[in-house]
């Protein structure tokens, strides 16, 4: 696509996803990777909430390219997952006027690469991640916290990942790249396929 020039252009989607991030990271005051993720319960009602995306894999990795947060697979949002095995998600930099949508389909990530990235959290987090029973309800603070010390005691310094506990990856199947534009003349391109071995499919879009 001839206009497709600046920080739109490039072949690989998930590298200018990653420049775009790169570039947030300098201007956005808090979680420039903070993601709105929808999912959708066995009702078919829509649910969303605040994320942080941890992994841009770009489109020589083994997965082919996708987009990789982390949670506790009883939580609301992974059981949904799992159920319709999709998800959605929007990144909006308000400091650099652009937004990066995306669909996908979903599978968990449980190896060595959910491993690493448990490893790398603060002890406290590692041990958060043990004690909370996402998306359940809590009586208290307090009990939360009884908790915390409990697994504290048993899991000792170094625990290891909870089984419960890992990565869900998003391979798209769309993603669209917005731009503000002058008197709301915005630029958008998406790309597009049918699966996730397809070629893509790159269109303007009307702003």
């Amino acid at each position: 696509m001839s206009d497709r020039t600046g920080i739109f252009a490039g072949s690989d989607p998930f590298r200018i996803a990653q420049d775009w991030l790169d570039a947030a990271s300098e201007t956005e005051i808090n979680d420039p990777n903070a993601i709105a993720l929808a999912t959708v319960d066995a009702q078919g009602m829509p649910n969303a909430r605040m994320v942080l995306l941890k992994e841009i894999e770009h489109i020589d990795a083994p997965s082919g390219g996708a987009f990789v947060f982390y949670t506790n697979y009883g939580s609301a949002k992974a059981q949904e997952i799992d159920h319709a095995g999709k998800a959605a998600f929007v990144m909006h930099w308000k400091s650099q006027r652009r937004q990066l949508r995306v669909r996908g389909i979903c599978e968990k990530e449980e190896g060595p690469q959910a491993d690493a990235y448990y490893a790398s959290r603060s002890l406290k987090s590692r041990l958060g991640a043990w004690a909370s029973h996402q998306s359940q309800p809590l009586s208290s603070r307090a009990s939360l916290m009884a908790e915390v010390a409990k697994v504290t005691a048993k899991q000792g310094p170094n625990p290891s990942r909870p089984p419960f506990w890992g990565g869900i990856r998003i391979t798209p199947l769309e993603i669209e790249f917005w731009a503000d534009g002058a008197f709301r003349l915005h630029d958008r391109f998406r790309w597009s396929r049918e699966t996730s071995t397809d070629q893509w499919v790159i269109s303007r879009l009307n702003p």
